[in-house]
């Protein structure tokens, strides 16, 4: 088994709109869910997989999120500052190049929560990542095993673990991108705009068999609102 990362890309800098009114003064990260930050729940899973450094984006309220991950001393922690503007989702990561070094890292959504059922989830993650073979791992759930999985858009899954995406109405996808992810920075090398979002990404890893993915054995919890956040609590609880 190829190691796992030991360092991790924490996006923590969007805006929370559809989280109001508990993000209208402070950070989606630092919402409580069951008496603890999503930002401190995603950290912690991290910690548990081997992650040592985690480099985590800040916009919205950056300065409150400072100041609560300052508390942390079980793992190194560095700020990717977006203040001056949202760079998306690849951009994001781009931006932060420089913190992330050239290993292969974990990529981290803040919203994204879930209770095992068998495996810790990162360490299946962890035993499917092939460098050789793959520049993108996602980590999936799959349909019905999960709150926040509506809709056509997912993806399909051969035998081999490739990924095809898709949004199509006419295909029923059985699995969801989570949130959590390995990849390898340098696939995000070379793009001109400061702004940009990965799913482009994803399709050029797709069309060179690139894209792989693993389900977990897990129920998994999507918090993006204050009602998806009540029930991810309840069960937490």
């Amino acid at each position: 088994m190829t190691p796992g990362p030991t360092t991790a890309m924490v996006l923590a800098a969007g805006l929370g709109t559809r989280m109001r009114p508990l993000t209208d003064a402070r950070p989606k990260a630092l919402v409580p869910v069951a008496g603890r930050t999503l930002i401190d729940r995603v950290l912690d899973k991290l910690v548990a997989a081997g992650v040592e450094r985690a480099v985590v984006n800040v916009h919205h309220f950056a300065d409150q999120v400072e100041a609560h991950l300052s508390l942390r001393h079980d793992l190194e922690i560095m700020i990717s500052d977006e203040r001056a503007g949202l760079l998306d989702s690849g951009g994001g990561i781009q931006h932060a190049r420089a913190m992330l070094g050239e290993a292969p890292i974990f990529v981290a959504n803040i919203d994204s929560l879930w209770l095992e059922r068998g495996a810790p989830a990162l360490e299946a993650l962890k035993c499917a990542w092939d460098p050789a073979r793959m520049d993108l791992l996602l980590l999936l759930v799959r349909r019905g095993e999960g709150i926040g999985f509506e809709g056509p858009q997912g993806f399909l899954m051969n035998a081999r673990g490739e990924l095809t995406h898709s949004a199509s109405p006419d295909v029923v996808t059985p699995f969801a991108n989570v949130g959590f992810a390995i990849l390898k920075p340098q696939v995000l090398d070379g793009h001109a705009q400061p702004a940009f979002p990965i799913l482009p990404i994803w399709r050029s890893l797709q069309a060179r068999g690139r894209l792989h993915g693993v389900a977990m054995d897990a129920f998994w919890m999507h918090v993006g609102d204050p009602a998806a956040r009540d029930a991810a609590a309840a069960r937490l609880e």
